[in-house]
């Protein structure tokens, strides 16, 4: 009866851990209503002569002079003499104050007339571009008004370092966006003149590109290198952080004053929070710590953003961002960094009431992002409602402007459109990104104009919806990927599209997509009209290529939430370049789909297909026909990439969903093709990493991970084969030995049967090759990461209780007979189909995990139960359970230690490299620690645990001992 109710004890424990994991690992799954696109090209056209425009006449305001200047451009790119610039002309400008201020129209002359010199500047600038894309200037005096007041790019690629070596090794993972970087000095004069002037030109660049797409105000990163805190007692004597900031604004000052010149909104943006050292000192002297709830610690960051606006009077607002920070955004050799600690509504409402405040006094506005990670309201408040409002439904101010991206999630294809844009009473803007950072980092043709068009049209549902911001360049690894710098370095050409044609939908986003792309096609280039077809045709099946190409649709279509987090629609190549091998993310993307493994696998040779026939249709044209036939031979080639590319991925693709379905369902078919498709892999990367494995531009993908993933796939076979005939050889070996006291031990420890000779050897010795080979088996015989740690405990329990309890009869029974179970039961798992069918029940099996859970948990806690019950009898309760407590508490305060030393992180990315079951990349770009929220104090904590357990084993083994007078 005592047996019987121990055993339904700890299956009940057992239960509960099963329930637990059960929880956390749970998945679910349910449609995504993913916006469908329909990209066409536009019709063929022709063209309209360039208008004889011999003088140009306008005001001296420097928007309306660049866009006067645009024109003269554009004529000379038709062929014309450049027309002069002047106070009157052929094409001449006037104000009138009726208009709306950017609104425009051309009236008969024609004149170009505009509620203000942006007004008039817009209205030139159409007319340049109707120039350059063969158009004819048409005065019919129809006013022109853009439907969305504020459109804002990010700084494409201004400051960025065009490094070749960092480019080459293209494992620089830094998120860091500080385009100053560059031009920092560590001592006096703190910034480097010469660099300031290269960062300037490239900015005054991006300005005038950005004008022309209709863009009217620009993002620029920085904060805290700008400000004093003059009066408050942040800084102490000596230190440099304010003549530092004295001297960026100096020198930085008026290289962003330019944009304002210009008649562009300038809005500076930083993370919080945003920290330097003197400053978090400041912080935890005066306000106790970091506290964003307390209205203390925000009142010294409303100074901070009052004396920016003063410092630099030309400020239209700050953009705030909260959801990301810390050591991948820092800039090495620069002390101003940042950390996720607005966490909670009241921290965000507390943030925005001190911001505002500052807004007020200047005239200013604050733009929030939306964009946040973590739990609860904030964690979910750039893809909830009810979050959303939580968070600021009861904040109403109208210099607050809330900023979000245009998906229900990052930049992925495969997304519904983010419904959180129709709500709230609040002012609304929209993020689009033209460099897609998981859809080739800008390498591969890409054409969103139809998916932009759709989201701002159904965007525009809710009236607070009043502008966009689009990232040129911004996004992800800035420079682990191609070699491309927004109108820098590389084929930029082919996300500059996005960038133009963003632009000019959020003045009109009722106009044609399609003539959009047309338009930009030919002022980018070519005139020549079968030029201008076969590359819009090419960009019409852009994202037919990309969706099917990178992604799985069976699973892609679907919103998934596992872990407790809501994994992407790519998820089999992490981030931009990582085809993934874990058997996590492989598991569950055949898990969803797994209905539907025919056309999943048949995507990725469309994919390749359509790459082809847009290869063809760009390689087709004359490059006579070209405005510059070099962007020609870049085009070709992205498209050969692009088709390598595609080639490689189906044949991983296929290889890994066709062995998981394998796994699944023990279909000897899908093993066989999951072969031949590994081995056609092999091949075709081996061909990849040759071509382009030395690119910076068009860069080889990273296959590391998926080599690894499929080593191990290449032994399931045997590792079942393996486990089988581990069993059949433990149960020749017992039942050879059936009658031999040994065996009697180990099947009936609690009897404490007396062994002798050899079997005291064997009723040990037969129980750890069972533990030793069974998880060998688990791990491919690949993973001494996780066979030292595994091994190691079951041989620091062993030895302490050796050592313990000598003389103690049927103590390596018991802890045999259970390590002998626990191994039996794993290599009947594994003998099934190996390692991998073992790991995809348990990411994808609930009831199949749970079952296994809840046995081999109560096995394991029946270790500690029985070895207890087999020596109370000679030690008594106390003396039993101190040596139990001691042996089980020794091995958590080894591994405690051992990982304390090495760091968590590091031992967590060990043992996943050799195990595989989460993505490869997660370390090296996220890290295990933070994008799952372990405590990288959790060793100290086993350590701490472990410790204690011991210290309380060896207590009650001393109390034990203690003759019953001599104790108090």
């Amino acid at each position: 009866m005592r047996v019987a109710v121990v055993v339904l004890v700890l299956l009940g424990i057992g239960g509960v851990v099963a329930w637990q994991v059960g929880d956390a690992l749970r998945v679910d799954v349910r449609p995504a209503d993913v916006p469908v696109e329909r990209p066409v090209a536009a019709p063929p056209r022709p063209l309209a002569p360039p208008p004889d425009f011999a003088s140009i006449g306008t005001s001296d305001e420097p928007p309306v002079r660049l866009a006067a200047t645009a024109v003269a451009d554009a004529l000379v790119d038709r062929g014309r003499p450049r027309p002069a610039v002047g106070a009157s002309g052929d094409l001449t400008t006037r104000l009138d104050p009726g208009l709306p201020p950017e609104a425009y129209r051309v009236d008969p002359g024609p004149v170009v007339v505009g509620g203000t010199p942006n007004g008039v500047a817009a209205g030139l600038h159409a007319v340049a571009d109707r120039i350059r894309t063969g158009r004819e200037v048409v005065a019919d005096g129809r006013v022109v008004a853009p439907r969305l007041g504020l459109r804002l790019t990010d700084l494409g690629a201004v400051g960025l370092p065009d490094d070749p070596a960092r480019f080459a090794g293209g494992d620089d993972y830094s998120l860091n966006s500080d385009v100053v970087g560059t031009a920092v000095l560590p001592e006096a004069p703190y910034v480097d003149r010469a660099r300031v002037e290269e960062i300037a030109e490239q900015f005054r660049a991006l300005v005038r590109h950005a004008s022309a797409d209709g863009y009217n105000g620009v993002v620029v990163p920085g904060f805290l290198e700008y400000v004093t805190f003059d009066g408050l007692g942040v800084h102490g004597d000596g230190d440099p952080h304010p003549d530092r900031a004295r001297a960026m604004v100096a020198a930085f000052g008026p290289v962003w004053r330019h944009a304002h010149d210009l008649g562009l909104k300038v809005f500076f943006a930083t993370d919080m929070l945003a920290l330097s050292p003197p400053l978090k000192a400041y912080l935890d002297r005066e306000v106790g710590g970091l506290d964003t709830t307390d209205e203390r610690l925000w009142r010294v960051y409303r100074a901070g953003l009052a004396e920016l606006f003063e410092r630099l009077p030309y400020a239209d607002g700050m953009m705030i961002r909260i959801g990301e920070g810390g050591a991948a955004y820092r800039f090495a050799g620069w002390d101003y960094t940042s950390e996720i600690a607005v966490t909670t509504p009241d921290a965000v409402r507390a943030m925005l009431r001190a911001f505002l405040a500052a807004a007020a006094e200047h005239g200013r506005e604050i733009v929030f992002r939306t964009w946040s990670v973590g739990i609860g309201a904030v964690g979910d408040l750039h893809t909830s409602r009810d979050a959303y409002d939580e968070v600021l439904g009861d904040l109403h101010d109208d210099r607050l402007i809330v900023s979000t991206k245009y998906a229900l999630g990052d930049f992925y294809s495969h997304l519904p459109l983010n419904d959180t844009l129709l709500v709230g009473e609040h002012r609304r803007i929209v993020e689009f990104q033209s460099r897609r950072e998981f859809e080739g980092l800008g390498a591969l043709p890409d054409d969103l104009g139809d998916l932009h068009r759709q989201a701002l049209r159904a965007f525009l549902a809710n009236p607070r919806v009043e502008g966009v911001w689009t990232w040129r360049q911004g996004g992800g690894p800035l420079l682990a990927g191609p070699r491309t710098l927004d109108l820098r370095t590389g084929f930029w050409q082919l996300y500059d599209l996005n960038s133009a044609v963003t632009g000019r939908l959020a003045r009109d986003p009722d106009q044609d997509a399609a003539e959009a792309t047309a338009d930009w096609v030919r002022r980018t280039f070519s005139l020549d009209p079968g030029v201008v077809d076969a590359v819009c045709r090419a960009l019409a099946l852009s994202r037919a290529a990309i969706t099917t190409g990178l992604y799985v649709g069976p699973y892609a279509d679907h919103r998934v939430r596992a872990l407790g987090l809501e994994p992407p629609p790519m998820m089999w190549i992490f981030e931009w370049d990582i085809p993934t091998g874990d058997s996590a993310t492989l598991g569950t993307v055949y898990a969803v789909g797994r209905d539907r493994v025919d056309e999943a696998v048949a995507e990725g040779a469309e994919a390749t297909r359509t790459a082809r026939r847009m290869r063809e249709l760009v390689a087709g044209t004359d490059p006579a026909g070209w405005r510059d036939p070099a962007l020609r031979e870049r085009f070709v080639a992205a498209l050969d990439y692009e088709v390598d590319l595609f080639g490689v991925l189906a044949e991983y693709r296929t290889a890994v969903l066709r062995h998981v379905q394998w796994l699944d369902t023990g279909d000897a078919g899908a093993r066989d093709e999951a072969g031949a498709a590994r081995t056609r892999y092999r091949a075709l990367r081996a061909e990849h990493l040759g071509r382009y494995g030395g690119d910076l531009a068009l860069p080889a993908y990273n296959f590391t991970a998926a080599d690894l993933g499929l080593a191990r796939a290449d032994r399931d076979a045997a590792m079942a084969w393996a486990a089988r005939g581990a069993l059949l050889g433990l149960a020749v070996v017992l039942l050879l030995g059936w009658r031999r006291p040994w065996v009697r031990a180990l099947a009936r420890p609690w009897r404490r049967v007396e062994v002798t000779g050899a079997g005291r050897v064997l009723v040990w010795a037969v129980p750890a090759v069972g533990v030793v080979v069974s998880r060998a088996v688990l791990t491919w015989f690949a993973a001494p990461a996780h066979l030292v740690p595994v091994l190691g405990a079951w041989a620091l329990f062993a030895a302490v209780l050796w050592w313990t309890a000598r003389g103690t009869s049927g103590v390596a029974a018991a802890v045999g007979a259970v390590a002998l179970a626990r191994s039996v039961l794993l290599l009947a798992v594994l003998a099934i189909r190996g390692p991998g069918h073992y790991w995809f029940a348990f990411w994808t099996e609930p009831v199949a995990r749970s079952v296994y859970i809840v046995v081999a948990f109560a096995l394991f806690l029946g270790t500690f139960a029985l070895v207890h019950a087999v020596l109370r009898a000679d030690m008594g309760r106390a003396g039993a359970a101190g040596r139990v407590l001691l042996a089980a508490g020794t091995p958590p305060a080894a591994l405690g230690a051992l990982v304390a030393w090495t760091g968590l992180e590091t031992a967590l990315t060990a043992w996943n490299d050799q195990l595989a079951l989460l993505p490869w990349g997660l370390s090296r770009i996220l890290g295990i620690t933070a994008y799952l929220e372990i405590p990288t104090s959790l060793p100290v904590a086993v350590l701490l645990v472990g410790g204690a357990t011991v210290l309380l084993g060896g207590a009650l083994v001393l109390v034990s001992r203690t003759p019953r007078g001599e104790r108090s």
